[in-house]
């Protein structure tokens, strides 16, 4: 054959595979794909001439055991028995080369029997690698004098292989933080994946010499029906990654936003987009924590067998249903699950035991089926609920008792809210996992806060936590916040009203009651003013507090906040939103304490915030007499917006300032956690547009910005920004060069190109069109304008365009980014100093909108 026969019969092959997707067990296919490969093989091996020569074709991994998805890695060890002479050499490079021509992803070594016992000894990859081997083709005695030595005692002896693929799966298991439920899974890798069910083929290979997971049920480690369970659960999990390679045309195991609704489709899940895709994902994210527990059961019973530990480790009594079989909680008697209630006290004792690690495997087994036969929810039996609310309030029962409550589904069966969630998918790139895993981290953050030895992290979270008196409120709270996500409707509402039902089932006062479903209201209120409104503006705060209250209510709701935002996405939190948070705290506690009722004093605020820089200022020897000149020239509305330290900052730079010049301040120090971008120039067409440009092409994100208007004509702009990795700027020399390149472009008289950036790929599968709100604002002089639109690269330099072509005077920004999606706040008047009407407003939105009127494309300014 020659190259040409060969792709084009491999291209006619991945097209049966293709076809053959819908009609066609997996296990058919994905062995299909090994024998072809086989074919394949043996017929280059002989093309080559290696069939006349003393040698042999192994087969080893996944294809070894004869299991081949559409795009798999196709890894061979060719066996040889002495060194290798040049011809032959020339011969293998020759067949390895006409394989990649044929387009197969080949992995390949060539090693002796003495070479591969030798290295395999000291890895345990190559090893298992090795175990997996089989004959494809050549010298069949090359391939039996390797194997009886992988079988020998003392290479890698069932105890030492046993910990070597235990160790390696916890610290994979690491790597993702253990959550399972990430939206983007890795079908391979991920805890509960398809690597969880090849663990326990390993261990019973290297232990019991099992060619297969059936001979499990052989050696009484498996039932049947557990059996069968697994079976289905590696097809499932066989057949998303199968129909993963078809869609995206490559070897790939991460489920990307880009593929799941194709993978949807092609599964059969329907072609409804989303609705496709949560039907996908919930039963995948169901088969993971079925895997997930068959795995952890059999490592168990492995453990024991393997390491003999059942006989060093006696038994410890707890009480009469429960005892202690080293640090593994264990039942008494087969039958204590026939009674709902002992399900909750189970979790209860393992809050009450602090010795207790885990559950042992006999009872992770019994627990299963118990669940599985319930006629109802545990919440609907009255000794189940007030057990539920004793782990509440237990100071240890949201620690390791929560876990292993998620973790085997009690919650879901207690609650037929939170089953509803289980495996919710979210759809965008802002949050990491789905609904209940979000949930379960925010509790979680939240027990945190709760302990001594973590203050640390977040101090003022865990010095509330720590003095509340009742903080199961907040653990209830942090339950209910997102379980009616899905339904349609605002989940918030619909949440708060699933909260009351709860208060009254469970008991709770009328006062606590109302209190978790005030929070689940209003769980978003503090994130949303903090990131999107001026928290300088007192009328912010005062409208802020009125919704809060009391401090009671205020400390609760930052610190659910604060957990919530931390379990969105933890790559997502930085200081910078840390300290928003913080000092919309403060300030509203200030607020209450001072009385809502009682408004700022504007001429006082300011007053106060001049004497103190002026203080400040004359430490720094100069006096009052030379910096008045300079803030005559400045708004009253300066004064209010910047604290003492920032005023003494700009003013003892612009003092002795060449003003015909632009001046850049870069805050040494962080700001709020961001870094500070201070700007005072000439007023000029497209100052905003320019900066905003500027610092892009930094890679720094803008949070916040501020324009203000000189008497005399200058522009005061401030910008906070952080880095790629959201801190505030370090490096000296980052710091200068931000400095010195705004310096030139706003020096310069030539105009700078703005030419719209291509979208990532990673936001393509997003189809978020930009959207326009106008909201009241409680200066009738200004307008504030939120625009909602997918987050791109120079998407507020062209915004800036827009209003720079509007003649509108923006005087300050709030840039919010969640994940694909940016929302900005912005605060804009005309030329005029006035409020958009109605005609202007409509105007801005046409020209922002491009499904209304298309955004500028390249554009100077």
């Amino acid at each position: 054959m020659t190259l040409s026969d060969f792709q084009q019969q491999s291209e006619e092959f991945y097209q049966w595979l293709k076809d053959s997707f819908a009609s066609h067990e997996i296990t058919q296919l994905v062995h299909a794909r090994a024998d072809y490969v086989d074919r394949v093989l043996n017929k280059v091996w002989c093309q080559q001439h290696l069939d006349e020569h003393q040698i042999a074709l192994m087969a080893v991994g996944g294809y070894g055991r004869g299991e081949l998805h559409p795009y798999s890695d196709i890894d061979i060890l060719i066996l040889t028995q002495n060194k290798l002479t040049k011809e032959l050499e020339d011969y293998i490079g020759a067949f390895i080369t006409q394989l990649w021509d044929i387009r197969l992803d080949i992995g390949h070594s060539v090693r002796s029997v003495k070479e591969c016992i030798k290295l395999a000894s000291s890895d345990v990859t190559i090893a298992t690698n090795l175990l997996e081997s089989r004959l494809i083709c050549g010298n069949q005695a090359l391939a039996e004098e390797l194997w009886p030595q992988l079988w020998v005692k003392k290479f890698w002896p069932s105890e030492k292989f046993f910990i070597a693929k235990r160790d390696e799966q916890i610290k994979r298991h690491q790597q993702y933080k253990g959550a399972a439920y990430t939206l983007e899974p890795n079908l391979k890798a991920n805890p509960g994946g398809l690597r969880d069910i090849q663990n326990i083929s390993w261990v019973a290979k290297r232990h019991f010499h099992a060619d297969s997971l059936d001979e499990l049920v052989q050696h009484k480690y498996l039932t049947l029906n557990e059996f069968y369970e697994l079976i289905e659960c590696q097809d499932y999990l066989w057949r998303m990654r199968f129909a993963l390679h078809i869609i995206a045309g490559r070897s790939e195991n991460r489920l990307l936003f880009d593929y799941q609704g194709d993978v949807a489709r092609l599964m059969g899940f329907g072609e409804d987009g989303k609705k496709a895709i949560e039907r996908m994902m919930k039963r995948f994210f169901r088969v993971i924590n079925y895997v997930s527990e068959l795995n952890e059961m059999l490592l168990q019973h492995f453990q024991q067998a393997i390491l003999n530990h059942d006989e060093k480790q006696r038994e410890v009594d707890i009480d009469k249903d429960f005892m202690m079989i080293g640090n593994l909680i264990q039942v008494k008697s087969s039958r204590v699950f026939v009674r709902p209630e002992m399900m909750m006290k189970l979790f209860l004792v393992i809050a009450d035991t602090p010795q207790v690690k885990g559950i042992h495997s006999d009872t992770i087994r019994l627990l299963r089926n118990s669940r599985r036969r319930l006629i109802s929810e545990l919440i609907d039996y009255a000794e189940c609920r007030r057990l539920f609310m004793a782990l509440m309030r237990h100071p240890r029962g949201l620690g390791r008792a929560f876990n292993l409550m998620h973790h085997h589904e009690i919650l879901a069966n207690y609650l037929p809210e939170w089953q509803n969630i289980v495996g919710q998918m979210q759809f965008d790139l802002f949050h990491a996992y789905s609904v209940d895993e979000h949930s379960y981290r925010l509790i979680k953050n939240l027990y945190r806060f709760s302990l001594p030895e973590h203050k640390h992290e977040f101090p003022l979270c865990s010095k509330i936590v720590q003095r509340i008196r009742k903080p199961e409120l907040l653990y209830i709270a942090g339950i209910f916040h997102d379980i009616a996500k899905g339904r349609g409707g605002s989940h918030s509402e619909l949440g708060a009203v699933d909260a009351i039902k709860f208060g009254e089932m469970h008991g709770l006062s009328k006062h606590d009651t109302n209190m978790i479903s005030w929070l689940v209201k209003y769980h978003l209120l503090m994130s949303v003013t903090a990131q999107r409104r001026d928290i300088s503006d007192p009328n912010v705060i005062r409208e802020f507090g009125e919704i809060v209250r009391d401090e009671a209510h205020l400390d609760y709701l930052y610190c659910l906040t604060v957990a919530d935002m931390r379990a969105t996405n933890e790559s997502l939190w930085n200081s910078w939103k840390g300290n928003l948070l913080e000092e919309l705290y403060f300030s509203t506690k200030r607020a209450l304490r001072r009385g809502l009722e009682k408004p700022v004093e504007y001429r006082a605020q300011i007053k106060e915030n001049q004497q103190q820089a002026l203080l400040l200022l004359n430490l720094d020897e100069i006096s009052n007499d030379l910096i008045k000149p300079v803030w005559k020239q400045f708004k009253p509305d300066y004064f209010l917006r910047y604290s003492p330290q920032q005023i003494r900052w700009h003013s003892k730079a612009i003092f002795t300032h060449d003003r015909s010049k632009p001046l850049v301040l870069v805050s040494p120090k962080a700001y709020r956690g961001g870094t500070e971008v201070f700007v005072y120039t000439k007023d000029k067409s497209n100052i905003f547009a320019t900066i905003v440009a500027v610092l892009g092409s930094k890679k720094l994100s803008i949070h916040d910005a501020k324009i203000l208007n000189s008497k005399d004509g200058y522009t005061l702009n401030t910008f906070v920004v952080l880095d790629g990795k959201g801190q505030a700027l370090k490096d000296d020399y980052h710091m200068q060069d931000v400095k010195d390149t705004l310096i030139q472009c706003l020096s310069s008289q030539e105009t700078i190109t703005i030419v719209p950036q291509p979208v990532p790929h990673k936001f393509k599968q997003f189809d978020i069109q930009t959207q326009i709100s106008f909201i009241p604002h409680n200066n009738t002089k200004v307008t504030a304008m939120e625009l909602v639109a997918l987050d791109r690269p120079g998407l507020l330099a062209e915004i800036g365009k827009v209003f720079q072509d509007q003649k509108l005077t923006i005087h300050s920004a709030k840039i919010t980014t969640f994940g694909e999606r940016a929302e900005d706040m912005f605060l804009i008047s005309t030329a005029d100093n006035c409020a958009l009407n109605e005609e202007q407003q409509a105007h801005l939105e046409a020209q922002l909108c491009p499904h209304k009127h298309p955004l500028p494309n390249v554009e100077t300014i």
